[in-house]
């Protein structure tokens, strides 16, 4: 694989890199709508807990069974489906999938249809599940390949831009203002504005797919057809075809805990649940690990899976959008209980928290851009100071007071450091961030005040390059196993789907604090994936720091 990679072209495609990022961005503004979609609906459809559980189930789940199918489609052919269609192919077909979603969401919610409307959820998910698959191997072969994390990072800071803004622009178009939104507000909303509001949701869709179509700067992307014999892939096949039906009988009991035709008690119903769960959990881990050893050990019939750096990466990205969802869904609990805080004084930390995401991501992807030395120092330094005060002037927008968060310009300030010490250094970066993200969360834990918030929020700071930095390390080295690799690693976006209420549920347990301990094991296991990584990678001659 060395050798392809010195023989690839080292300048980046910028005009294709701009047209891709773009698509990022509506990924996130698009994403941002379900703040004030969710809350109407629990209203319109009158969802309990567990209902509102299933659209999280939905959105998760379809990335999983997406990319999970892909892959079955694609051995039962012997050869990569994505690598046939090409990556510029696939991301089109992708966004039309989300555009049919998005109509069938307008028809479930006009009609009163709750399990339609999560039909529709779990469309649009598999459409960014064909897109995500495309979009970040296509990253990393817009240039040179070592540095492909910064531009997987540069489409990330694209992406929570669009996130950070999108909440303010919709509730502008459906409200009419961009104060904070009250429940009130969002039960009196008219529902021919919802509709419209994903009727345009739609043709954005679809105009970004003939964008992205007739765009000449992007390649197909297409990588070499080499046909495979259907066995080479047999034991990755079996492998997840066992985690699939393990989770299916985990989760099966858990769901029937909630329905009205199961006749335990409370109690008894809420231990399957914990059981479910915490199998659901175990079956991922041992799953993903067993592969890791058998594969590492007898290559033949693991695909992408022979390789020990892509499936140590899956299990990274797994618990990666598990921690950074975890900290992000109790983060709010937290402040409620620990800091007495009101919907109101909750809403600009967790704004934050996911601004911080935004912050992180504008620093790495400084790097994606062929400017001098001096420039780029001067940029990293000022480019997380401007997204910070972008996300305060956002934040006073919506009518929050922000003079609380005034010293978190400090914790900003530390990550600037952090990114001079590492120099873009995937592998050294995401260890360090790590450990740092271990620390914050150890500190949180053991303090009290400002300090405890300030050090929970830097979670987001410390997340916020993990996912090109894992992508980039999974998938160097896998030559023609790079799209497969990447369908993978999309399927474990299924952390976030079951990480979350874990930590949840230790905080019904023992504290909302302590429940915290999730964030601390979870960014351990990240430091040791990026310093694993680098061994395993250095042995097989790939050299990325």
């Amino acid at each position: 694989m060395s050798q392809l990679v010195n023989e690839r072209e080292q300048h980046t495609n910028h005009g294709a890199l701009t047209t891709l990022t773009t698509v990022f961005f509506f990924w996130g503004f698009i994403a941002s709508g379900n703040t004030v979609f969710i809350p109407f609906c629990k209203e319109y459809f009158g969802l309990d807990q567990f209902q509102s559980q299933l659209v999280d189930f939905a959105f998760y789940g379809a990335y999983y069974l997406g990319a999970l199918t892909l892959f079955l489609i694609s051995s039962s052919r012997g050869k990569d489906l994505v690598g046939s269609w090409g990556y510029k192919k696939t991301i089109v077909i992708g966004l039309l999938f989300s555009a049919i979603g998005a109509g069938a969401m307008i028809l479930s919610v006009y009609n009163n249809v709750f399990s339609g409307m999560l039909f529709g959820l779990f469309i649009v998910a598999l459409g960014f599940s064909l897109q995500q698959t495309s979009a970040n191997p296509f990253m990393i072969i817009l240039g040179e390949e070592k540095s492909g994390s910064t531009r997987i990072t540069l489409g990330g800071a694209v992406n929570s831009f669009g996130t950070t803004i999108g909440p303010l622009v919709i509730s502008l178009a459906l409200f009419g203002t961009t104060a904070a939104i009250s429940d009130e507000q969002i039960k009196s909303l008219e529902l021919d504005k919802v509709n419209i509001l994903y009727g345009c949701v739609g043709l954005l869709f679809l105009a970004v797919a003939l964008l992205f179509r007739f765009s000449k700067n992007v390649p197909e992307g297409k990588i070499a057809e080499e046909t495979t014999d259907k066995l080479s892939e047999r034991k990755a096949i079996t492998s997840l075809l066992v985690i699939t039906g393990l989770l299916i009988v985990c989760f099966s009991p858990v769901f029937y805990s909630y329905s009205k035709r199961f006749s335990g008690d409370e109690e008894s119903a809420e231990h399957i649940r914990i059981i479910g769960w915490i199998a659901g959990l175990l079956v991922v881990i041992f799953g993903i690990l067993y592969t890791y050893f058998r594969g590492s050990k007898v290559k033949t019939g693991w695909g992408a899976m022979q390789y020990p750096q892509l499936t140590l990466g899956m299990l990274a990205i797994f618990i990666y959008v598990g921690v950074e969802v975890a900290i992000g869904s109790n983060l709010g609990e937290l402040l409620k209980i620990d800091h007495g805080k009101d919907a109101s004084g909750i809403a600009p930390y967790v704004s934050m928290y996911w601004g911080s995401l935004m912050i992180g991501r504008w620093t790495g992807a400084i790097a994606a851009f062929e400017f001098s030395k001096n420039v780029k120092q001067v940029l990293r330094f000022i480019v997380p100071l401007i997204a910070f005060g972008i996300i305060m002037t956002i934040c006073k927008l919506w009518g929050y007071d922000v003079q609380p968060l005034a010293w978190y310009i400090v914790c900003v300030i530390f990550q600037i450091v952090v990114f001079f010490l590492t120099q873009d250094k995937p592998a050294l970066t995401l260890g360090v961030f790590g450990i740092l993200g271990a620390t914050a969360m150890i500190v949180g834990i053991n303090t009290t005040g400002i300090v405890s918030i300030y050090a929970f929020l830097s979670g987001g700071l410390f997340c916020s390059i993990m996912w090109p930095c894992i992508f980039s390390l999974a998938l160097g080295g896998l030559g023609k196993y790079q799209t497969q690799g990447s369908a993978f690693l999309v399927m474990m976006i299924l952390g976030g789907a079951i990480i979350p209420p874990l930590q949840g549920k230790l905080a019904d347990i023992f504290t909302i604090q302590s429940s915290f301990i999730v964030g601390v094991l979870c960014f351990s296991y990240l430091a040791f994936f990026a310093f694993a990584v680098k061994r395993i990678m250095a042995k097989q001659g790939i050299h990325f720091d």
